[in-house]
């Protein structure tokens, strides 16, 4: 007994000592999309399909800022946590919306956005609210909004601890809640897409002390598994970085097993300089979660040109497979597609096959001879299209099948100089918002159908750039892909006008976001400063060289690959709308036991072609689902500003209500009192709709 006993107070302390959200209470809505599984479900059921109807704003919340918020809301203890678009943590009274404490400085503060914040305990009245701002993970004291000094230095810890010599001045943000498991929390990195990109290494951090715990390399260094699919000395990150997990991950409790999906290697378009297959870009890792050691993968690209990143967490499932229950991980693609794996053993429950793909005729380019390509479930996007696919409602049809005739078409086509059709687009697909899966084994994903246009370009020879000047370089070789030569942008793509920019920001507003980025721009810390106030000088249309003492640099700094792709342009018509048949969007059920549909629905609309009597044609959409067991689907995402709310079972559409601006965010739902409310943030910003601030909470009367 006295050599047993030890055993028992160990397994006792340690009970106590770590977090377990797969045993929290179900009244909060304590992590991330619901839960370590990423299943976005709640078993509360007041609020159900019979009385709906009856839901009403219970409160609402003006953040401290206005912009884009994707941010996700924590729930805890009748506390909802959140962060605005301006990156200031907020708390605040979950029953009234009333704020209880802030933290963080606007101007001071990054400016890209973020989907919310992660909650620790350690249930002994250790309880952290951990977020990032810039290259820092903060860690805050949930009660009081009070850094905690003893974490990191001064409460802050670098995100690029593990990441290297090289890789000290380079971009390097998050914009996703990180994965606790126990005193561990794993962060989603955001890096630069080009040739300066970071290394897209996984990181563990120790939530008390903010130390880096483990690293794992996703470009393979010598000796270790992976490294002969890339270039000798890849890993040194000199033109090479990339293959960062982004999105967010899952994380098995029970098993200590970690899931994440990683992006493409930088640059998105071109990988010349990374012959091979490029392990471990575009993969589902499944790593143990206490030592970062790689248990299994599985690559759904091999050596990506596409931008084909895994945009969303996995889920945690338990399917019915051939008669046995297994614990599986289901995860959806930019491509359509959802890949359900075996947790434990990386084996896929559906057939993937192996197809021979074009290869490109880009010289010194080497894209991978074929691809795999998932034949259950049916993708629920659409895989090809023909000219009988384009938009017949369009003014500009002839022009449309013009442009589409000249275009490169088919499965996996690659980067070319004479454009190539990107169908389903850079923004999937599924998106970021990820899926919802409730106890029955169904899937509940949403849907981009918007095709873009991808076009290669050679990059511009520093003789061919003699006569510009030194703003003038910077911005040909770093800016034109998204604003255009003329500065014009491309609003109907996202990318505003730089034109006249002096008359709407200020110089050092502009200097931050050249240096720091916002939104979804990274920022280009790889610039000297002299090159900086040149290329600042050149957008405010007062660059004098020699007047205002600018020093002449070798620009560039960051490596110069051979192409450039033209920019990230949609393939619309000339009034905006998409280029292709509707539909634009869809909300999609899969039975993942079986693999088969259990419903689809064209979701989301346009106002003014509803009114000419066009059938709806749905529209883009960002920002995931919940579903819950009183038998309801809610959902914002559409860019017509609409909360909607539908049956799980069947698909019909049952409440709708007009938000304050488009909530481009996945909903959370709780209870207090019993009184079970049903919270999503409403920003706005993308896609050309109007700024908001609200957090708007809803309730039965």
């Amino acid at each position: 007994m006295l050599r047993i006993l030890p055993f028992f107070l160990i397994v006792i302390v340690a009970v106590a000592f770590y977090p377990r959200f797969d045993d929290k209470n179900n009244d909060d809505w304590a992590d991330y999309l619901g839960g370590p599984d990423r299943n976005h479900y709640s078993a509360l059921n007041q609020i159900d399909t019979t009385n709906i109807n009856q839901l009403k704003v219970a409160w609402s919340y003006s953040a401290p800022d206005t912009g884009q918020m994707q941010m996700h809301p924590i729930i805890v203890k009748g506390v909802l946590y959140g962060i605005s678009s301006a990156l200031q943590v907020f708390a605040l009274d979950a029953a009234t919306g009333r704020e209880l404490w802030r933290f963080g400085d606007p101007f001071k503060s990054g400016v890209s956005t973020s989907r919310g914040v992660t909650y620790w305990t350690n249930r002994q009245g250790d309880d952290r609210i951990l977020f990032t701002s810039g290259a820092w993970l903060y860690a805050l004291n949930a009660t009081s909004g009070k850094l905690i000094e003893s974490f990191g230095e001064a409460g802050r810890t670098s995100l690029r601890a593990g990441f290297g010599e090289q890789a000290k001045e380079k971009f390097v943000i998050s914009n996703t809640p990180g994965t606790v498991f126990e005193n561990l929390i794993i962060m989603p990195m955001r890096l630069s897409e080009s040739a300066d990109a970071a290394p897209g290494h996984v990181q563990a951090f120790d939530i008390q002390t903010g130390k880096l715990a483990w690293v794992f390399h996703t470009i393979p260094q010598p000796g270790e598994f992976g490294y002969n699919t890339w270039p000798k000395d890849t890993w040194k990150n000199t033109d090479v970085g990339g293959g960062n997990n982004w999105a967010g991950m899952a994380v098995d409790l029970q098993r200590g097993i970690l899931f994440v999906p990683t992006g493409s290697a930088a640059f998105d378009f071109y990988g010349g300089n990374r012959k091979g297959q490029n392990l471990f870009a575009n993969c589902l890792l499944a790593l143990d979660a206490r030592t970062g050691k790689r248990l299994w993968h599985y690559q759904l690209v091999h050596h990506d040109v596409w931008d084909r990143d895994f945009p969303s967490p996995p889920n945690l499932v338990t399917v019915n497979h051939n008669g046995k229950q297994v614990d599986a991980v289901a995860q959806t693609t930019k491509s359509g597609h959802v890949l359900v794996f075996d947790r434990v053993t990386g084996k896929s429950l559906f057939p993937i096959k192996e197809v021979p793909v074009e290869q490109s005729n880009l010289p010194r380019e080497f894209t991978w001879p074929t691809q795999p390509q998932p034949q259950k479930p049916a993708p629920f996007a659409r895989q090809s299209l023909t000219e009988k696919d384009l938009n017949p409602y369009s003014k500009d049809y002839d022009s449309l099948v013009t442009v589409f005739k000249r275009l490169k078409k088919g499965y996996m086509a690659p980067p070319s100089k004479q454009g190539t059709l990107i169908f389903p687009g850079y923004d999937g697909g599924a998106e970021w918002g990820g899926a919802a899966v409730d106890p029955d084994g169904i899937m509940y994903v949403n849907s981009n159908e918007m095709a873009w246009i991808l076009t290669m370009v050679d990059t511009p020879k520093q003789s061919e750039l003699a006569h510009l000047s030194e703003g003038a370089k910077v911005y040909t070789l770093y800016c034109t892909a998204c604003h255009g030569p003329e500065r014009k942008g491309n609003a109907k793509s996202g990318y505003p006008s730089l034109v006249d920019i002096q008359l709407r920001q200020n110089r050092d507003y502009v200097k931050n976001i050249v240096s720091n980025g916002k939104g979804m721009m990274p920022g280009f810390m790889t610039l000297k400063p002299a090159e900086k106030a040149a290329l600042i000088a050149f957008l405010f249309g007062d660059e004098k060289q020699e007047a205002t003492g600018v020093v002449k640099t070798n620009t560039p700094q960051k490596p110069v690959l051979p192409y450039k792709n033209t920019g990230y342009n949609k393939f619309l018509d000339s009034q905006g709308y998409p280029a292709i048949a509707p539909p634009w969007g869809t909300l999609n059920a899969i039975n993942l036991h079986t693999g088969e549909y259990v419903w689809k629905n064209v979701f989301g609309e346009y106002p003014e072609l509803k009114a000419k009597g066009i059938p709806q044609t749905g529209s883009e959409n960002y920002g995931g689902p919940v579903v819950t067991a009183g038998g309801l689907l809610f959902i914002a995402a559409t860019r017509d500003g609409m909360f909607r709310a539908y049956n799980k079972r069947d698909g019909r559409l049952l409440w709708e209500y007009k938000l304050p601006a488009a909530g481009f965010a996945t909903p959370s739902t709780y209870q207090i009192n019993g009184r079970q409310y049903v919270v999503i943030a409403c920003g706005g910003t993308k896609l050309g709709t109007k700024k908001g601030n609200q957090v708007v909470a809803f309730a039965l009367p």
